[in-house]
């Protein structure tokens, strides 16, 4: 009767790392691959595995994709906010990629809200639902022709992906 007590205490010790808990993880920001997602590494509480490595995607915004206009100065502006810095990381839900959906906060500051007012990301209306503070953030931004708003007619980036021929795989052969 030894392996029930076995299962349960490894259900103990899995428990925390299983996902970022909804009240919030705080993490540290290893990597930035876009101006909406970043890579976390979070403290599990087993001893055996200390760290897991998740993706993060930004609640309610949308940044320019990497080869559209503002792409890679949206990564920049995120990188700048949160790269090497501990996150406070509180998870939301998981997309269709697998990454998990949060609000991040990096050096006391609300990393989508900072995006949206730099002008470096939309309110993705979609996914935007409780996030109604962001709309007069964007205003703002759009009025003072921050980042992206500095174009005449900037593109978002859920209609460049829709003209957009799908990004051929790399294979091994």
């Amino acid at each position: 009767m030894k392996y029930p007590y076995f299962v349960v205490a490894q259900l103990l010790v899995l428990l925390p790392c299983a996902s970022v808990a909804a009240s919030g993880q705080t993490c540290l920001i290893v990597g930035v691959t876009d101006g909406d997602t970043i890579t976390a590494r979070c403290p599990t509480g087993d001893m055996a595995y200390p760290y897991s490595q998740i993706k993060v995607r930004l609640s309610a915004i949308d940044a320019p994709e990497k080869k559209q206009p503002f792409g890679e100065r949206s990564r920049q502006a995120l990188a700048a906010l949160c790269f090497q810095q501990q996150a406070a990381i509180a998870e939301k839900s998981t997309d269709r990629y697998g990454r998990t959906v949060a609000d991040v906060s990096c050096q006391g500051k609300d990393a989508g809200q900072h995006m949206v007012g730099a002008g470096m990301a939309w309110v993705y209306n979609q996914y935007a639902k409780g996030y109604g503070h962001l709309y007069p953030i964007q205003d703002r931004a759009k009025a003072a022709r921050l980042g992206l708003w500095s174009e005449s007619s900037p593109t978002p980036p859920w209609e460049w992906r829709r003209t957009r021929p799908p990004e051929p795989q790399n294979r091994k052969r």
